[in-house]
């Protein structure tokens, strides 16, 4: 399995806060099956994302598994927030926020406002960007007018949900919502969006269990392994 989206950089975000904790995670990620992370560090207004330093950080993290014994590629992506100005400086600088060297990108819309987003999608894939919607079911807006959700695909987006939304860690609403955008066809990938060991942990397998419980194994596999290895690929996504 693949995991594009995951805050495991030591002491970067509020993800992992020391290098235990990031070697446990991928420890933890590569026991229940998966072999590729992405990891995601924000860029908003309380974290600043910085390409270069974040990529030797990355190559830390390599180093320090491959020591230990943990068999886990890693790529450099972003949990990118969604406001104006990170906007334009996506568009100036295409290369900086995207998943490795794809034109791939996770987009994370803010929980006070979701308008505009249409207009801001076009305006990305204008740029030559593919913008991945991150967990549309835990946005406040969006869980009182899941029905968007089908506009932003519409326009262009691909959709990825929570792991552990979908087994109910987040609450039943967002559990729902998940349920229901399975079965209207609107997701893409599922990723662990991990920041730790307890509580939203790199774990990937029981979400892929319960997707297919709702949309057949095959499916549900495409959540986890075909789709995510397409985009770092660079390429569509399978039909």
């Amino acid at each position: 399995m693949i995991d594009i989206h995951c805050h495991l950089l030591p002491a970067t975000d509020d993800g992992a806060k020391n290098w235990d904790v990031t070697l446990e995670m991928c420890r933890m990620a590569a026991a229940d099956g998966t072999t590729h992370i992405v990891a995601t560090p924000h860029a908003n207004h309380e974290y600043r994302y910085d390409r270069g330093a974040h990529l030797a950080l990355l190559n830390e993290v390599r180093a320090r598994i491959a020591d230990a014994g943990i068999h886990l590629a890693l790529t450099l992506g972003c949990d990118f927030h969604f406001s104006f100005e990170n906007i334009e400086d996506a568009i100036a600088h295409p290369d900086r926020y995207v998943i490795g060297d794809t034109r791939y990108m996770l987009i994370e819309l803010s929980d006070f406002s979701i308008y505009h987003v249409e207009h801001s999608i076009f305006k990305l894939r204008s740029a030559g960007l593919e913008p991945i919607l991150t967990h549309p079911e835990r946005n406040l807006e969006l869980l009182k007018k899941p029905e968007l959700v089908r506009n932003y695909v519409d326009a262009g987006a691909l959709v990825q949900l929570t792991a552990n939304s979908l087994t109910g860690f987040w609450g039943k609403p967002s559990q729902k919502m998940c349920e229901s955008l399975l079965h209207q066809g609107l997701v893409h990938f599922l990723a662990s969006d991990a920041h730790g060991l307890k509580g939203r942990p790199p774990l990937l397998s029981p979400a892929r269990t319960a997707a297919a419980r709702i949309i057949g194994d095959a499916a549900a596999t495409r959540l986890v392994e075909d789709n995510p290895a397409a985009i770092l690929a660079n390429q569509p996504l399978p039909q």
